[in-house]
C-alpha cells in the first residue's frame, strides 16, 4: 500500500499517456454538391434569408400567433420529443461516467461450521463467525479510446434528439399554419356557397315570377331549381370539413374538439416581406432533419471506433480496501486490514468472426447514415425550389383568376338586365351563375395555396432556425398578446 502512495503520480501519468490516442476515423463532414443558388430563385443569392425570420414576423394574424404559442405549449408530439431529448442526454451521460473510477462496496457477516465466508476451512469442527467488509474501485485505462467513442456517439446521438425535437417546433408551427388557412378557405367556399345559393333562389324566384304571369316555361323553373340544390348541397358538406378542421387544430393545440377562434378572413391575410431564400449552403447548417442526419452519421462514425477497439485488450487498475477477519472482534482491534492494488487486462483470442462482423456492421451503419445524410440535403433543395416556383407562379395564377371571377360577375349582372328586358334567354342567365361559382371556388383555393406555398418555403428552409432567440422572444410576444 506504501508502494502505491508512493508511487501514485507515475501511474496518473502513465494514464494520461495511454490515453493519448483514440482508434477509428475522426469524423469529417461528407462534401455535398450544393447548387449555387435554388432553382426558381428570382433574386440573386444573398446571405439573409426568410428563415432567418421568426414565426411571428412571418404570420401575423393575431388568432394565428395565439394558436402557435399554446401549440408550442402543449402540443402532445412536442412534449414526447422534449422527453427523447432527456433520455438522450441521461445517456450521454451514463456514457460519460466510465471516464471516472467505478466504486462499490461488499460485506458479508456469517456463522457457520467449517466455513469462512462460505469457503471451507479446516476449524476442526467448531462453530465460528465471519465477517468481511470491503471498498473495490476498478478504473479502465482508456488506451485505445473505447469510452472516448462511447462518449462521442452518445453526445452525437444526444444532439441528433435535439435537432429532431427542433424539426418538430418547425413542423408544428407550419402545421398549425397550414391547418389554419385551410380553415379560414373553408370559411369562404361555404361564404361562397351561401351567396351562390341565395343567387340562384333569387332567379329562380324571378323564373318562378315569370312563369306565374305566362312569360317563361316549366323548363327555366326546373333548371334553376336543380342548379339551387346542386349549390346548395356543397353548405352542409363545408360545414362538416368545417369541424373536421377545427378539431385539428385542437388537437395540435392539446386540447379537446371545438370551436377555433378566427379573427380575420383569408383575403385579410397579409403576405410576408420579399426576402429571398439564401443560400443553399446555408441550409445545411439550418434545417433540423439535415442536422439530425449529420448528427446521426458523427455517431455512426464513432461507432466504427468503439467496433476497432474491441480487437485490443481492455487494461484496468482495481484496488481492495477493507477488513477481514473470521472473528468478529478483530474489526475493532484493528488487526484485519485488506488491501490489494492490481492491474487488469482481458482480451479476444478467438471470436469466431464475431468481432470482424461488428467491425463490417458499424461500417455499413456508417454508410448508411452518409446516405441518409445526402440525401437529406438532396431532398432540402428540392423541397425549397418547389416552394419557390408554388410561390412565384400561384401569384400569376391567382391574378388570372381573379379576372375571371370579375368578368363573370359582371356577365351575371348583365344577363340578368337583358332576361328582365327580354333581350336574353334563361339559358345564358343560368349559364353564367353557373360559370361564377367555380370560379370563386377556384380563386379561394388559389388564394390558399399562395400562403400554403409560404408555409412551406418556410419549412423548407428551416425557419425559425435561431431558434433559442426566437423561443425567448415569442414567449414574450405571447403574453404581450
Amino acid at each position: 500500500m506504501e508502494w502505491f502512495s508512493k508511487h501514485l503520480p507515475l501511474w496518473i501519468l502513465l494514464s494520461f499517456c495511454l490515453t493519448g490516442c483514440a482508434l477509428g476515423p475522426n469524423y469529417k463532414r461528407p462534401a455535398i454538391d450544393a447548387p449555387e443558388n435554388f432553382r426558381s430563385a428570382l433574386t440573386p443569392t444573398e446571405q439573409v434569408s426568410l428563415a432567418d425570420l421568426p414565426w411571428w414576423r412571418i404570420f401575423e394574424d393575431e388568432t394565428l400567433q395565439q394558436l402557435i404559442a399554446e401549440a408550442l405549449e402543449k402540443n402532445y408530439d412536442l412534449r414526447v420529443a422534449v422527453t427523447r431529448v432527456e433520455q438522450a442526454r441521461q445517456i450521454a451521460a451514463q456514457a460519460r461516467a466510465q471516464f471516472f473510477p467505478q466504486i462499490g462496496y461488499d460485506g458479508n457477516v456469517a456463522k457457520g461450521k467449517n466455513s469462512f465466508l462460505a469457503s471451507p476451512s479446516p476449524n476442526y469442527g467448531s462453530a465460528e463467525d465471519s465477517a468481511l467488509l470491503s471498498l473495490s474501485v476498478f478504473w479502465e485505462v482508456d488506451l485505445w479510446g473505447r469510452i472516448r467513442r462511447l462518449n462521442e456517439a452518445a453526445r452525437a446521438q444526444y444532439l441528433a434528439t435535439e435537432e429532431g425535437r427542433r424539426g418538430v417546433v418547425v413542423s408544428l408551427v407550419s402545421a398549425v399554419a397550414q391547418a389554419y388557412f385551410e380553415l379560414l378557405e373553408l370559411d369562404l367556399e361555404l361564404d361562397i356557397s351561401r351567396r351562390n345559393t341565395k343567387s340562384f333562389e333569387e332567379t329562380l324566384k324571378l323564373f318562378t315570377l315569370r312563369l306565374e304571369g305566362g312569360t317563361a316555361s316549366r323548363l327555366e323553373t326546373s333548371s334553376a331549381e336543380a342548379l339551387v340544390g346542386t349549390v346548395a348541397a356543397n353548405i352542409p358538406e363545408f360545414e362538416r370539413q368545417i369541424v373536421l378542421k377545427e378539431n385539428q387544430i385542437n388537437v395540435l393545440l392539446g386540447r379537446n374538439p371545438g370551436p377555433v377562434e378566427r379573427s380575420a378572413t383569408l383575403i385579410e391575410q397579409d403576405s410576408p416581406p420579399e426576402i429571398p431564400a439564401g443560400l443553399p449552403s446555408a441550409l445545411l447548417e439550418r434545417r433540423p432533419d439535415i442536422r439530425e442526419a449529420e448528427q446521426n452519421l458523427r455517431a455512426a462514425n464513432a461507432q466504427v471506433g468503439v467496433a476497432m477497439t474491441n480487437f485490443f485488450p481492455r487494461i484496468g487498475l482495481t484496488s481492495l480496501f477493507g477488513q477481514v477477519s473470521p472473528e468478529l472482534s478483530a474489526f475493532t482491534a484493528g488487526t484485519a486490514n485488506l488491501w490489494a492494488v492490481a492491474g487488469t487486462m482481458s482480451g479476444p483470442l478467438f471470436q469466431g468472426g464475431a468481432l470482424v462482423a461488428q467491425y463490417r456492421q458499424a461500417k455499413a451503419a456508417w454508410e448508411e447514415a452518409k446516405l441518409t445524410y445526402e440525401k437529406a440535403a438532396l431532398n432540402a433543395f428540392q423541397e425549397v425550389s418547389n416552394a419557390l416556383i408554388s410561390r412565384q407562379k400561384l401569384a400569376a395564377t391567382r391574378a388570372q383568376q381573379y379576372r375571371a371571377v370579375r368578368a363573370y360577375t359582371e356577365a351575371v349582372k348583365v344577363s340578368l338586365k337583358r332576361y328582365v328586358a327580354g333581350k336574353a334567354s334563361y339559358y345564358e342567365v343560368l349559364q353564367n351563375q353557373q360559370n361564377l361559382f367555380p370560379a370563386e371556388t377556384t380563386l379561394a383555393r388559389t388564394e390558399l395555396n399562395q400562403l400554403l406555398a409560404i408555409v412551406q418555403l418556410y419549412k423548407a428552409l428551416g425557419g425559425g432556425w435561431k431558434e433559442g432567440e426566437s423561443m425567448m422572444i415569442s414567449k414574450g410576444h405571447a403574453a404581450g398578446n
